[in-house]
């Protein structure tokens, strides 16, 4: 070589240096944060470092007091206020979430200084009238008020609530350890006002495709299609590879075939021929389906039309493949499946050192009284990224179990203690009327189902800005109950994550394991029933379903959820003096005589067996009729319950 050359060589690596100190010596703003909201090509890349930990409102004794009196919402008084959070620098508030906002404000003081630098009431973080806490990044539904919007800090942040008393919160963040970071300056620039719209475009389309995550390591891809037809015992692969490279996201289209009781289908991938698959699961769990139907459609995963879509980036070092086997199944009748399966990837390898490999780790279990469910418990280097979780009580009634607190633990650390299982996945209050109450799907998290006569739900939840990052190890897990994990739960869940080492073990989706559960006994609460009044009654909502008579009057119960099936019908209700009569029909059978609830005093009754019923589509629902016993007219409802016939 000769001096030229070498001097070429020289100052070319002269500048190499230069530009790789300029790049870890940059600044990084608030937009780069708000990136990561939309960025998913940069799912698999490492945090090094960056911890994610949370200070919430969760009871320290162990107990349920999580909120309700306010106790331990706050870690101290400061003249006249509440502190709920201390930071030190560098770092990030990636999300707050609250089911209980209020009109009180909310200080943020930056770096020690003594004068807050956004002052903002509460309700305005979610309400979509302060820029930039802007809809849907922040909002709210399913009962839970949520804000990823980032608020980035160099030294400290001390976050003050104006007000006497605030109940349910989380506040999540991340240390940046030696970064320069620019502390919130409540300025926005033209390309910051662009950049937050792209977001906001991405969260809002409810019918994600692959164009809106082709960037970064993820472009240039290539698509790969194949239609097959699969058999009950058979297995198709439908990607192969024997390259570096990633998959940049995958659509299966099988019609409604994979909409059973049964969910026989697995969904199975291998990265450079580990000896345990990355990806293992029954496709209908995978896929965020809710006890036999879709329920999920997230902007990452989940299925619209007869379409199911993943764009979870999932990059290999030499190989790849992707299959579908149908598990066959003893006794029952199986049909063929027609799917057809399109993969899109490039021929951009893992970087070894700054990216891991997305694993699942599918599970199933009833977990003994006092024992968490586990979500995920492994080691080595890498960063959860998603939860799907199927819940299921296996105790007729209220949804107690889902009282449970998730719990996190990083590298021998708890790094957050949540408030309650549906305040995990961003909501909040279930069994109440517009909030945690039906299947809802959000950009990165939602409710995947709710049904008290089921005595079942759902949810789901993404991490992006917020991914939890571990050097060494992860705990993840749920409890089940209102304390020390007593309500006994049928629990189904996928963990995602990406990480620097393969699966050494799985749990197999057996026959038994891939049956959806069905109770036999059902019941109806008042505050979630549906209801058509005839004319000559009032119906309120007291101390139950609470049915005014004028006269004579009838109102009718919708039955739905439950199973088709003979039931018997029993009724729990309040005697009082002013109790009326009342008979119970289903449609023009008559089911009861005439009942009684009028008495001396206040009393109540349960489990009354008011006859017997054959449900089916056409036939779910009972009407109760209502007549004055004198001047007594009130009949107060309290339950329903049906008690399946063998």
């Amino acid at each position: 070589m000769g001096r030229i050359s070498i001097r070429i060589l020289g100052i070319t690596l002269l500048f190499f240096v230069f530009f790789q100190a300029q790049s870890q010596n940059k600044t990084y703003r608030w937009a780069d944060e708000v990136q990561q909201l939309y960025r998913v090509d940069q799912l698999p890349r490492y945090r090094h470092g960056q911890f994610i930990e949370q200070e919430s409102s969760y009871d320290r004794t162990g107990g349920n007091d999580d909120g309700f009196s306010g106790k331990y919402s706050y870690i101290r008084k400061e003249n006249g206020s509440l502190v709920l959070a201390e930071f030190e620098g560098p770092g990030v508030v990636n999300r707050i979430w609250t089911p209980t906002p209020t009109e009180d404000t909310l200080l943020f003081f930056f770096d020690g200084e003594k004068t807050a630098r956004l002052k903002i009431k509460f309700i305005d973080l979610f309400s979509g009238k302060v820029f930039p806490f802007v809809k849907p990044v922040c909002g709210n539904e399913i009962g839970g008020y949520y804000c990823y919007i980032p608020i980035p800090f160099q030294k400290s942040l001390k976050i003050v609530f104006q007000g006497e008393k605030i109940m349910f919160h989380q506040i999540q963040y991340r240390k940046l350890t030696g970064m320069d970071v620019e502390s919130w300056t409540g300025n926005f620039s033209a390309s910051d006002k662009q950049l937050l719209s792209e977001v906001t475009a991405l969260w809002s389309n409810i019918s994600p495709t692959i164009g809106q995550y082709t960037t970064g390591s993820s472009d240039k891809i290539r698509t790969e299609e194949k239609t097959f037809t699969i058999q009950p015992g058979e297995e198709v692969a439908f990607f192969e590879k024997n390259a570096g490279g990633r998959i940049v996201g995958f659509d299966i289209d099988g019609g409604t075939s994979f909409e059973d009781l049964y969910k026989d289908i697995i969904l199975s991938a291998k990265w450079d021929n580990e000896p345990v698959a990355a990806i293992y699961a029954p496709l209908a769990d995978y896929f965020g389906y809710a006890y036999g139907k879709p329920a999920m459609r997230s902007i990452l995963m989940g299925r619209y039309g007869t379409t199911h879509y993943s764009y979870l980036p999932m990059p290999y070092d030499r190989s790849a493949e992707m299959k579908l086997i149908y598990k066959k199944r003893e006794g029952a009748r199986q049909n063929q499946i027609s799917v057809t399966a399109k993969v899109y990837f490039n021929d951009n390898p893992r970087d070894k050192k700054e990216e891991g490999k997305l694993y699942t780790v599918w599970r199933r279990e009833k977990p003994e009284t006092g024992q968490f469910y586990t979500f995920l418990q492994t080691k080595g280097k890498g960063h959860y990224v998603g939860t799907i979780h199927s819940a299921q009580g296996l105790r007729p009634g209220m949804t107690l179990f889902f009282e449970g607190d998730d719990s996190t633990y990083v590298d021998g650390k708890m790094r957050m203690h949540g408030t309650g299982s549906e305040d995990y996945y961003n909501g909040g209050w279930y069994a109440l009327l517009d909030r945690w109450d039906r299947g809802i799907s959000m950009p990165i998290h939602g409710s995947l189902d709710y049904s008290l006569p089921m005595n079942r739900t759902g949810a789901y939840r993404f991490f992006l800005s917020d991914k939890l990052s571990f050097e060494n190890e992860i705990y993840h897990a749920m409890e089940h109950g209102e304390v020390g994990n007593n309500f006994p739960v049928d629990y189904t869940s996928v963990a995602f994550y990406y990480a620097d080492r393969p699966l050494e073990k799985r749990m197999e989706p057996t026959e038994a394991l891939r049956e959806v559960y069905l109770p036999s006994k059902h019941v109806y609460f008042p505050q979630l029933m549906e209801i058509t009044l005839e004319k000559g009654i009032q119906v309120i909502f007291d101390r139950g379903l609470a049915l005014t008579s004028f006269g004579k009057g009838a109102v009718r119960v919708m039955l739905r959820d439950v199973p088709e099936g003979k039931y018997r019908v029993l009724l729990n209700y309040h005697e009082s003096p002013k109790g009326a009569d009342f008979q119970i029909w289903q449609r023009q059978k008559q089911l009861s005589d005439w009942i009684s609830t009028k008495a001396g005093k206040d009393g109540y009754r349960e489990n009354v067996h008011v006859g017997d019923i054959q449900l089916t589509s056409q036939t779910n629902s009972i009407t109760v009729h209502v007549r004055d016993n004198g001047k007594a007219n009130l009949f107060e409802l309290t339950l329903i319950t049906l008690e399946r016939i063998e």
